[in-house]
């Protein structure tokens, strides 16, 4: 019999420092009303002495802890992130030897807000191969590589982390996906640029470490190629959609465009803000937790990411 992967357990974590719309009202040029009224964000959690290997560690520990699985039980640990703690070591492997999984294979993708999306597609790939337990953890310290004097970008972005335990099953809950790229369009999100300061490099650039986004682009790009990526995925009815937590508006349109009701898009940015690669994980794993969505239920959800690269995808699948 064919092995299949079954997301078993969720777990997050999420910064203890809470700050709301009005108190950026007191660092910049805004309002609760201008940024909730555009984006459905109202407050986002902001690291204070924590980097984004020790959000995801606590994902782990907790993925462990709910689970009672043993971190030597792991094959593999992968984590989506855009902010790693450095260029290496990976995030993946700090976690790996934080929690002492010393069986575990691991790295980090880097695909933005698609990010988790393309992760867990690879780990239920690696457990279809023969791999039987694996983490797969989103995670991201945003609020490093913001410049906190623009009120375009600033006031959306949060930091958190969460993710799942993948386990062999004999059943099949992933059931159809679809990953997209489009790298002729890559300068319209962008972070983190790597300086060269080579005596030997003679070039130049003017890009900016802080994150920087043509937001008309990153809007028409979700309501056009996004939601033609569901529509492919959604060929029967669905019990919950999940997509990357960006802005509320997006959401309301894309759910029109594809005639599917607004209460079937689950929605946590009001409180987290964008989280790029954890915003789905966080989104999930609060679902599971209110009872919305429940684990072994075989409810069909469709988890969907969109952003920088760019990248897009969605995935289909039974919990």
């Amino acid at each position: 019999m064919n092995q299949h992967a079954k997301i078993t357990c969720t777990s997050r974590y999420v910064p203890e420092n809470a700050v709301s719309n009005d108190r950026l009202a007191t660092m910049m040029d805004t309002s609760d009303d201008w940024i909730s009224s555009r984006t459905g964000i109202r407050s986002r959690n902001i690291v204070t002495n924590e980097n984004t290997s020790d959000l995801c560690i606590k994902v782990a520990e907790k993925l462990l802890t709910k689970s009672g699985k043993n971190a030597e039980e792991l094959d593999f640990i992968l984590v989506a992130t855009m902010t790693p703690d450095y260029g290496t070591p990976s995030v993946a492997c700090l976690v790996q030897g934080s929690i002492s999984a010393n069986q575990a294979f691991a790295f980090d993708i880097s695909a933005a807000c698609s990010g988790f999306v393309y992760a867990l597609s690879m780990g239920e790939k690696l457990i279809r191969t023969g791999k039987k337990l694996g983490m797969v953890i989103g995670g991201e310290t945003l609020s490093k590589v913001l410049d906190w004097d623009d009120r375009s970008t600033a006031v959306l972005f949060g930091d958190g982390a969460a993710g799942v335990l993948l386990e062999a099953s004999d059943e099949e809950h992933f059931l159809n996906e679809k990953l997209q790229a489009d790298g002729q369009r890559a300068t319209s999100l962008t972070s983190g640029y790597m300086e060269n300061k080579s005596p030997f490099y003679s070039g130049t650039s003017e890009s900016s470490s802080y994150l920087q986004m043509t937001g008309r682009d990153i809007y028409d790009f979700s309501l056009n190629d996004v939601t033609n990526n569901i529509r492919e995925i959604v060929a029967e009815d669905v019990d919950y959609l999940l997509l990357h937590q960006a802005n509320k508006r997006i959401i309301e349109k894309i759910s029109k465009k594809l005639k599917v009701p607004r209460d079937k898009f689950l929605t946590n940015m009001e409180h987290n803000g964008n989280t790029s690669a954890a915003s789905i994980p966080l989104l999930l794993d609060e679902s599971v937790e209110k009872g919305v969505l429940e684990l072994g239920s075989n409810q069909k959800i469709v988890l969907t990411g969109y952003g920088g690269g760019l990248t897009w995808g969605s995935i289909l699948l039974t919990l």
